[in-house]
């Protein structure tokens, strides 16, 4: 099954519709990743320049940091129209041509979680990106016969929290690949403030640079916080989000001044307490917390591994003295035991 929205509403199923108008419609209201912008700035105007469709763009990084923001954003620069799905909805070749057909010269299509692709559907791909064409094949058994369906000239824009997934030849056929970086707290104080004002709720800068400080450094989360303590504004001080009312307030969501939040503090707790700090499989892991294995991995660990509670080994995960320390447990005497629990 397909998404078939018009084209003017552009929204995935799991976004909220308030994140769209606070998402930047333009690569100059887009704070943070400057290389990329910069870079993306420069391969547009070529693209404009040459009236060609702009190559197609891979962004890999964990969820909350731009990806969706960057597609919207690209198909706004080249003025055209933006189709999008998700890869688990492209569950057959015939879904995937609906969406290609109905494609404009020049339009951005963009595939969220790409690494999550049907086999099929990746192989009917790799010809759509490169010659433009889709190959289809009508009848069965001997008398079936492939025919080549022209498409127009469009840019795959693939978004992807686990880029080890991808395969060679799908990464290889990407014109233009990019990481995003997690953003620093001078950028993520500029996001609140400029998302305080679409929000008509004031805000000062001590606490715009609070909710920054412990948003784990992703603009979503920044938003996501701004919006609650807002809420405490409302009910507090008449709307206007004041430092010490912001402080209440993320305290009150339990989110700590390193951005920890309750699950993050469960699974730190929980590798320390019941397996001496690891190593400890994922699944293990995800099992202990009652999380999916999908979600430690691309919502938890990154930010856990950047911010050095934790280290992915070849014999699982272990926590680090920082995470001890933060959370108040005592060092172990020896060094974290060689024991392995689980996959």
């Amino acid at each position: 099954m397909t998404d078939e929205r018009p084209l003017t509403q552009n929204a995935l199923p799991e976004d909220d519709p308030l994140d769209f108008t606070l998402r930047p419609q333009c690569l100059d209201d887009f704070v943070g990743q400057d290389k990329l912008k910069k870079n993306l700035k420069i391969f547009i105007q070529a693209a404009q320049k040459r009236k060609e469709p702009l190559d197609h763009a891979l962004f890999s990084a964990p969820p909350g940091l731009g990806k969706t923001t960057l597609a919207h954003i690209i198909a706004k620069e080249l003025n055209v129209g933006l189709r999008q799905t998700s890869g688990p909805v492209l569950e057959r070749v015939g879904d995937l041509a609906a969406i290609l057909t109905s494609l404009k010269e020049g339009d951005v299509f963009f595939i969220d979680e790409i690494h999550r692709l049907n086999h099929a559907v990746e192989e009917a791909l790799y010809p759509a990106m490169e010659d433009f064409a889709l190959d289809i094949i009508i009848g069965q058994g001997p008398s079936a016969k492939t025919i080549k369906l022209p498409l127009p000239r469009f840019t795959l824009v693939g978004a992807t929290t686990r880029a080890g997934l991808l395969t060679g030849p799908l990464r290889e056929r990407f014109g233009i690949i990019a990481n995003l970086e997690y953003y620093d707290e001078a950028d993520l104080a500029s996001i609140v403030i400029r998302s305080s004002r679409l929000l008509n709720a004031p805000i000062e800068p001590e606490a715009a640079r609070e909710v920054a400080h412990r948003s784990r450094g992703t603009p979503r989360i920044a938003n996501r916080l701004l919006r609650r303590v807002r809420d405490f504004a409302d009910v507090e001080t008449g709307g206007r989000v004041t430092h010490a009312v912001s402080r209440r307030g993320l305290d009150a969501l339990e989110v700590d001044h390193l951005g920890l939040d309750p699950i993050d503090r469960k699974i730190l707790t929980v590798l320390i307490t019941k397996f001496a700090g690891g190593p400890v499989g994922a699944d293990t892991v995800a099992v202990a917390v009652s999380e999916q294995r999908d979600t430690l991995e691309d919502v938890y660990e990154p930010y856990l591994i950047k911010a050095g509670f934790m280290a992915r080994t070849p014999r699982g995960r272990v926590v680090t003295p920082l995470a001890y320390e933060h959370l108040g447990y005592p060092l172990p005497a020896a060094p974290t035991q060689t024991t392995f629990f689980g996959q």
